[in-house]
């Protein structure tokens, strides 16, 4: 249950002035969580109404009810040297997957030269005209439910959610209920609605097709196209509907604040925002050992791993035909606890890959505590604590790791512009229980801040 405070210190009205930001927090109080916030005043109300027009005026009526697959026409470079078709298309979509490509292909949805071109192996040269029209993933459905939300912040264009560990965003393979999206159908009092996992198009109100990137934790499949590498591209097909307005994403066992847009234009905005990197977000990680105390950068590509397509990998000797994005993570070690056992960490993201901040934490040596998939396993906690105590303390020590079911990331702070007001919109929300309990039986076996 969220509570609202009219001022951060006080119960006087909210207080407006020239700086034009406003400033929320989340603060926990005997098991419910506590808003606070200062609301300043804006002047570009007008300003967004403009661009909401121009927005608009992108698209014919046509264009708002087909927004389905993608039609792809390119010319192979001369070269000198034969491709295959999968691999050349693969290239120039790099964010739609093979296996869509390759379906699309088998399909007789390509044509070279005009003519059908139905084998993924179909041997291009220089000059080759290659049409191909992408088919659609399989669709599912999302139905509402009464699932409670922690809302941090909400509007009619915008909502702010403080996410648990263990709730999946979106709908999936083994997850078709209890998730955000569940929980926001019925929250918006929506009906049962299909969902596309990803594909690109035009936003539709709640249920907003993602449109590039997001940050943080969409996949890198995620079928968005950019548009600086296709010669022409053109929408058409049957109007998908996708994740309920969401913007971007954090892992299943990651908790804290993401936002969530209600309609088009809100939408389109906001992955604006996340693609010219001017979201402000940072995290909290607890990691198995101790970095150096002080600042670093990690700037590691990100890609699948090849020997576990479920997990990402640092690739810090990438090649350019690799399938791998640049990624880019900043750090602080805020404590050193237990004695060098583990440290708190700040991070901020200049670039939002799948598990960037896990993957870079492994490839640092210093993996987040509970994370199985990336080496923070309990045999990794236990190797690093247990070293610096007694055995009379290894008790204890042990009992604390065996209650790490997850990662130990969460994410503290978010600030956005808000599309239509042009407020300078700041949350911030601590860690919940699991995590302050795990950091507070840290800080008993010692702690340093730096």
């Amino acid at each position: 249950m969220v509570h609202l405070l009219r001022s951060v210190f006080h119960g006087s009205s909210p207080t407006l002035c020239p700086c034009r930001k406003t400033s929320f927090s989340v603060s926990q109080s005997r098991g419910r969580s506590v808003r606070s916030f200062i609301v300043c005043a804006s002047s570009s109300t007008s300003k967004a109404a403009e661009d909401y027009k121009a927005y608009q005026n992108q698209f014919s009526e046509d264009d708002r009810r087909e927004a389905g697959g993608v039609k792809f026409e390119g010319v192979v470079e001369r070269s000198g040297s034969k491709s295959r078709l999968d691999q050349w298309l693969s290239k120039q979509l790099p964010r739609v997957s093979r296996a869509r490509v390759q379906s699309s292909i088998r399909h007789g949805f390509a044509l070279v030269n005009g003519q059908p071109a139905n084998k993924v192996s179909f041997s291009l040269k220089g000059g080759d005209i290659v049409e191909c029209k992408l088919i659609g993933p399989t669709p599912s459905e999302a139905e509402p439910e009464d699932v409670a939300l922690d809302i941090a912040f909400e509007d009619e264009h915008v909502i702010v959610i403080n996410k648990p560990a263990h709730m999946v965003v979106h709908p999936a393979p083994g997850h078709s209920k209890g998730t955000l999206v569940n929980a926001l159908l019925h929250h918006c009092g929506l009906p049962a609605m299909q969902l596309v996992t990803g594909s690109s198009g035009s936003q539709k109100g709640l249920l907003g097709v993602q449109d590039g990137e997001e940050e943080d934790e969409l996949p890198d499949d995620d079928e968005a196209v950019d548009p600086g590498t296709l010669h022409k591209v053109e929408w058409s097909g049957p109007a998908p509907i996708i994740r309920p307005g969401i913007v971007h994403r954090l892992d299943k066992g990651t908790s804290g604040l993401l936002v969530v847009a209600k309609d088009d234009y809100t939408h389109e905005h906001l992955c604006n925002q996340f693609k010219a990197r001017t979201v402000r977000r940072s995290y909290l990680s607890l990691t198995c050992g101790s970095l150096p105390p002080g600042i670093g950068r990690v700037d590691v590509p990100i890609g699948r791993d090849p020997r576990d397509r479920k997990r990402m990998a640092a690739f810090p000797f990438a090649s350019p035909n690799m399938r791998t994005r640049p990624a880019a993570s900043k750090y602080r070690v805020l404590e050193v606890l237990a004695q060098g056992g583990s440290s708190l960490l700040e991070w901020r993201l200049e670039t939002g890959r799948t598990h960037q901040i896990r993957v870079h934490a492994q490839h640092l040596g210093y993996p987040l505590l509970g994370d199985e998939a990336y080496g923070g396993t309990k045999g990794a906690a236990e190797a690093k604590l247990l070293s610096n105590f007694p055995s009379v303390k290894h008790g204890p020590l042990r009992h604390m790791v065996a209650q790490i079911d997850r990662p130990c990331l969460h994410a503290q702070t978010l600030g956005f512009l808000h599309p239509w007001t042009g407020e300078e919109l700041n949350f911030m929300c601590p860690p919940p229980e699991d995590f302050a309990t795990i950091l507070q039986l840290l800080r008993m076996h010692g702690t340093s801040k730096v």
